[in-house]
């Protein structure tokens, strides 16, 4: 945990407890979180000892490394899983506005979807392409650190009473069709339709320590890299400067920019206000 993320004025106990806590984790099962915001760490980290009854985060430490159902409690909180279908439906009129025209140069789209959660935007990404005509002649990898929520997100399944919101979401983000068409409802739960996952690989893979896998034109990395430190942003946003195509297409969240990077010198934007930024170095 670098010094800078710490958090000033926090027990140093504590603080111990919680870097000891991490490297646990890290050593044990290869999950490294070390690099992760102090302050939304530990806001995750108190909620879970709330949840297991435990008083002090040596308590955690000590039934984590001895419980791996514990860790995988302890997983799902430190994983950001908040998501919707098209949410944010103005990065989707963006997208659809700058990226699409630029990829139809392409004979061939790969599509990066890091830290897809449980694939709503995946799915989202999935229609949009199929809309404009591009979905088949594009693969998308899509990836967590989480196998529990790739599972969900594979399935496809999402609450019925989110219908309405999703579709409401989808025309904001110019749908040219009718949501509906998307998917099935059934015994109280509606299943993405079949076609939007043949195009689509989901995977296990973590952006603390695992490589580049393959190069791409487009990578949408939103929302995840706010949850991140300093030094872990500038070892993701190398990681995916490794992995983009000479102009490819990066995409961020909201209150994330290549600014004050050390490669911001080697994108241009192609909308600042939605976080679209194209490699030219």
């Amino acid at each position: 945990m670098a010094d800078r993320d710490r958090g000033y004025g926090e027990p140093e106990l504590e603080i111990l407890e919680i870097e000891l806590l991490l490297e646990g984790i890290h050593r044990h099962y290869g999950f490294d979180f070390r690099g992760y915001a102090y302050s939304s760490l530990k806001r995750r980290l108190w909620r879970v000892m709330a949840e297991e009854h435990l008083s002090t985060v040596s308590e955690l430490q000590s039934r984590v490394l001895h419980d791996e159902a514990c860790m995988e409690r302890l997983l799902r909180a430190l994983s950001i899983n908040v998501t919707a279908m098209f949410r944010d439906p103005d990065f989707f009129v963006a997208f659809r506005d700058k990226v699409a025209p630029l990829l139809r140069t392409y004979p061939f789209i790969r599509v990066w979807n890091a830290g897809c959660s449980t694939g709503e935007e995946t799915y989202s990404l999935a229609i949009l392409l199929a809309e404009e005509g591009l979905y088949e002649r594009t693969r998308i990898y899509a990836t967590d650190i989480n196998d529990a929520v790739l599972e969900r997100a594979e399935a496809g399944d999402f609450p019925v009473e989110k219908a309405s919101e999703y579709a409401q979401n989808y025309l904001k983000a110019g749908g040219s069709g009718a949501f509906s068409d998307y998917y099935a409802t059934r015994e109280g739960t509606a299943r993405l339709s079949r076609r939007l996952k043949d195009n689509v690989v989901f995977a296990q893979h973590n952006l603390v320590s695992d490589r580049s896998f393959n190069e791409f034109h487009v990578i949408l990395c939103r929302n995840v890299m706010i949850y991140f430190g300093r030094p872990l942003q500038d070892r993701v946003h190398g990681l995916f400067y490794d992995s983009l195509d000479r102009l490819g297409i990066l995409g961020l969240g909201q209150k994330e920019s290549i600014r004050l990077t050390r490669y911001e010198g080697y994108y241009e934007p192609l909308d600042v206000h939605h976080r679209l930024y194209r490699r030219i170095g």
